[in-house]
């Protein structure tokens, strides 16, 4: 089974290389179906996947790029931190009054994975149909309400990954692209990545206390991923993105629409 695992690992690395989605919403469904794990334990070693995953390319982007808006990965960790801490206490409740947590894990990865797909054709709608440029490229599409909007969308951010793992990638770079029109595509990466890595470190942490996380998984995984992400960003050039993304898309959506109608 280990082997399986690795071999998953360098699947999902590649996909993500290849599409730029995140890790959670093809690697969660991978360990519930294919591996049945619980969907518990699927988000909670997820979560902390992602996070080792993702801090290797932040380092790329705030060292080598200089590509991360940090006051807008402040405004949205304002939100979606408390909000992660909350969750976690939540699912804590629930676990110990004897709910069902795997059911709302479940339903939420479920909705969460049909929210990405849709983030998937929606983000490059939002690319093609971008404001141009201007010296003011961080300038929001909210005005005044700008920083609120943002610490509202960390909000449902923070309640969305650590129910799921899903929605730090795709869905967090759809967002910036809707509130941040002005922002160039790899300020909005950078800062996306920015903002994922502590949240689900958090998140990932506050399953771990609950029970969530198995780490010979995570290793396993780990070994995996790392050389495929780099194989997939090499081969990203050679398969044409319209093709890749709607098909992603929608085997997304048919899994996420399994989770909620089980």
């Amino acid at each position: 089974m280990e082997i399986g695992y690795i071999f998953s690992g360098l699947l999902v690395g590649i996909l993500v290389g290849l599409t730029g989605v995140g890790g959670g919403s093809l690697m969660t469904p991978l360990l519930v179906f294919l591996f049945n794990f619980s969907p518990a334990v699927a988000v909670g070693t997820d979560l902390l996947f992602a996070a080792i995953t993702k801090t290797g390319g932040v380092w790329v982007h705030h060292g080598t790029h200089g590509s991360v808006d940090w006051k807008i990965t402040r405004q949205l960790a304002c939100g979606s931190l408390p909000a992660a801490t909350l969750t976690i206490l939540l699912l804590r409740y629930l676990d110990q009054n004897s709910k069902d947590i795997s059911g709302v894990i479940t339903y939420s990865l479920g909705i969460a994975l049909i929210l990405t797909s849709i983030a998937i054709l929606v983000r490059a709608y939002l690319q093609r149909h971008a404001p141009p440029l201007s010296e003011e490229s961080n300038e929001g599409r909210f005005g005044k309400w700008q920083p609120l909007v943002t610490v509202t969308v960390g909000i449902a951010l923070g309640i969305l990954v650590t129910l799921s793992s899903v929605g730090a990638g795709a869905l967090g770079t759809v967002a910036l692209f809707f509130l941040y029109p002005r922002l160039p595509t790899l300020k909005v990466v950078g800062t996306d990545l920015a903002h994922a890595i502590p949240l689900t470190a958090l998140a990932g942490m506050g399953h771990w206390t609950l029970g969530n996380v198995n780490f010979g998984l995570l290793a396993t995984l780990l070994i995996g991923s790392l050389p495929g992400i780099w194989i997939g960003s090499h081969l990203s050039a050679r398969i044409p993105d319209k093709i890749l993304r709607p098909v992603l898309a929608a085997v997304l959506l048919m899994i996420g629409l399994k989770f909620v109608t089980n």
